[in-house]
């Protein structure tokens, strides 16, 4: 079983930086397409951004494509969410979750392994 943990949120005012981490334990995880997912108030959860094993190739949703970037360092067993230019609609709580695939695009529900959440406020 992967066990993943978050860390790095905060509250940040608009037009600020932060930089997520999520530490993965458990089951070798390096094989699979990894993600973060965010749920602000009153929303459901969204896609945010996956990253794919040893190619590294990302992908992001429309609304933080520019100013997100994922990244991951296998041999520490870390996925990382770069956040600049954050908008006040960024304030959500945020997830890390690891793929039962190699492959990415291909939604939510590939998606069995999940972080406890981590919060990520702007506000001024």
């Amino acid at each position: 079983e992967v066990h993943l943990a978050e860390s790095g949120g905060g509250s940040v005012q608009p037009g600020g930086s932060l930089r997520l981490s999520c530490a993965v334990s458990g089951d070798t995880y390096s094989g699979n397409c990894m993600g973060w997912f965010r749920q602000g108030p009153g929303t459901e959860r969204e896609w945010v951004a996956e990253i794919s094993p040893s190619s590294g190739r990302t992908f992001y949703s429309d609304s933080v494509k520019g100013r997100f970037n994922i990244s991951r360092d296998n041999a520490k067993n870390t996925v990382y969410l770069e956040m600049n230019t954050l908008k006040p609609e960024d304030t959500a709580m945020y997830y890390c979750a690891a793929s039962i695939l190699r492959s990415c695009g291909f939604g939510e529900s590939v998606y069995k392994n999940w972080g406890q959440g981590i919060q990520v406020t702007v506000s001024s």
